[in-house]
């Protein structure tokens, strides 16, 4: 038997708008008969019906994100800051994988629109019209994640990609003017086009001509890194550096190299990109950008719940700082 707000009031003889206001931790309550409210909650076992406060308040205080991946390390340290922020501020979560699948990202974005969530979290990695126009019909706030929308319409939290991708590539160019290599993700996001500019732009800067034979195309993965590092290997003229650009392909690029009975760095430079855990994990360590993954989660969070509290909200792009770091692959 389900226990409702009007057995509570009966058995604690208070009226029902009593129990209401100690439920939703109204003050204007006798400390007296609060004690007494609570206690016939705990005694009876009674749970508020988050539904019906929800419909009653217009809001569910849950948020939906969509992730491409939970699995994945990247992302698994962008929910974990995103729950962190969300439990502190009392909202509950809904995620959900998309597989960074288009059609399955539209259709959850609707998903999270008819569970009557209070706002929505997005990570993903092409953001087309399509998600914009979605995103700009939405009748709740929407923040983007380490994801970047080139219409610069729809709030998110990033770094700067371009930056770091040239940071990278200068610091394997060196004083010896190197010509690292680079191994892309996935061909249509944004982001990854961010990096290959920053990449270009490094070469160009140090009078070096791009050779199209150097730039391999990866899929974030630790076997497409593993495939990709066989091609440049078997290259006449093999590179002796190579960028990459996440840290899972980085790691196969090590083990790809290894297994050709090279040795990193001295035959081969590897720098990475996100400073996941796995960058500390692999031998040689690996050197790396560091992008903040649980402070853009935070963040990220933080700045949806200034949206759905109709907080003033100064800046709608945030662009978070990263830092070069080095480890053992590099020399």
């Amino acid at each position: 038997m389900n226990i409702t707000i009007y057995d509570v009031a009966r058995e604690a003889n208070v009226s029902m708008a009593t129990v209401s206001r100690v439920v939703n931790g109204n003050p204007n309550v006798k400390p007296t008969t609060r004690k007494k409210v609570l206690n016939t909650i705990e005694q009876l076992g009674y749970r508020p019906n988050a539904v019906a406060r929800g419909l009653a308040s217009k809001k569910t205080t849950t948020v939906g994100a969509i992730i491409p991946d939970i699995s994945s390390i990247f992302f698994a340290e962008l929910a974990r800051g995103i729950e962190d922020i969300a439990t502190m501020y009392k909202y509950n979560m809904i995620l959900s994988n998309s597989d960074q699948n288009k059609d399955k990202e539209l259709q959850l974005i609707n998903t999270m629109l008819e569970k009557q969530v209070d706002g929505i979290l997005f990570m993903g990695g092409n953001i087309t019209q399509e998600h914009v126009e979605q995103f700009s019909s939405s009748p709740v706030p929407v923040v983007l994640a380490a994801t970047y929308d080139e219409t610069n319409s729809i709030p998110s939290v990033n770094i700067d990609y371009d930056v770091a991708a040239y940071e990278a590539t200068k610091f394997l160019i060196g004083e010896h003017h190197t010509h690292p290599a680079y191994i892309s993700g996935e061909k249509d996001s944004h982001i990854s086009k961010l990096k290959y500019k920053g990449y270009a732009r490094a070469l160009e800067e140090s009078s070096i001509p791009i050779k199209e034979e150097y730039i391999v195309q990866g899929d974030f993965s630790y076997q497409s890194g593993i495939e990709a590092a066989n091609e440049l290997l078997e290259l006449e003229n093999k590179p002796n550096a190579v960028f990459v650009a996440a840290d899972e392909m980085a790691l196969g690029v090590i083990h790809g190299a290894q297994d050709k009975g090279l040795s990193v760095p001295q035959d081969l430079e590897v720098f990475g990109f996100d400073n996941t855990r796995l960058a500390t994990m692999v031998r040689p360590t690996l050197s790396t950008i560091v992008q903040p993954m649980y402070d853009i989660g935070a963040v990220a969070m933080r700045l949806l719940t200034k949206f759905m509290n109709k907080e003033e909200v100064v800046e709608k792009k945030v662009v978070l700082p990263h830092r070069v770091i080095e480890r053992n692959s590099t020399i």
